[in-house]
């Protein structure tokens, strides 16, 4: 008896799934265990027990790789709850709640974050790209924060909504969160209180 199209179809396809994410996880263990290091597709290949032309038919090359990784990053990390956090009616609780789920998807992935941060600088035209794309999506994030906060009045007279985006950029960065969790050994939630604190006291009207 022949097996129904359809079953083989799904098999194949949960296991394509599966060698992707078999790649991805070897991404992420170079990017530990060796994070001065240039991510070699070779050896990511060779951890995934899978072939180089196997690496390079999913993800089609270098910055194809690191794309689908820094989305898988922010899939894994919670990304959806940071941009959930920005659409709260409440403007200072959107802005808190932004800073407490960036901050918290910082905490999950931090040494991956922080081999790619450093990465970008060494391999600008693979891993650089995806940087400017994760950074991309979080200056957007901050400019709908920034204007929701002017629209509720709830910015000083003397703040505009490109001088509060800059505030909430700078605060929101992976290199803030760092500074204060690694360098300081403070808590997520210690650290999404302080930054929080610096916006209010920056850019916020008294309440």
């Amino acid at each position: 008896m022949e097996t129904p199209r359809p079953y083989a179809q799904r098999l194949r396809a949960e296991s394509a799934a599966q060698t992707r994410l078999r790649i991805l996880d070897s991404v992420y263990d170079r990017l530990r265990q060796s994070p001065a290091e240039r991510v070699a597709v070779d050896r990511v290949a060779r951890d995934a027990g899978v072939s180089r032309s196997t690496v390079y038919l999913i993800f089609g090359d270098r910055s194809g790789l690191f794309d689908a990784v820094g989305a898988d990053l922010l899939d894994r990390a919670g990304f959806a709850d940071v941009l959930a956090a920005v659409d709260n009616p409440d403007a200072r609780a959107a802005m808190r709640a932004f800073m407490r789920a960036t901050v918290d998807m910082y905490a999950a992935s931090r040494d991956v974050l922080r081999s790619l941060y450093s990465m970008a600088q060494l391999d600008p035209e693979a891993v650089g790209g995806a940087i400017a794309r994760l950074e991309k999506g979080r200056l957007e994030g901050m400019q709908r924060v920034a204007a929701g906060l002017a629209a509720a009045g709830e910015l000083r007279d003397d703040v505009t909504v490109d001088e509060a985006t800059d505030v909430l950029w700078l605060l929101s960065s992976f290199d803030s969160f760092d500074l204060l969790h690694h360098g300081r050994g403070r808590t997520a939630g210690s650290v999404a209180a302080t930054l929080s604190r610096a916006v209010e006291q920056s850019i916020l009207a008294p309440i």
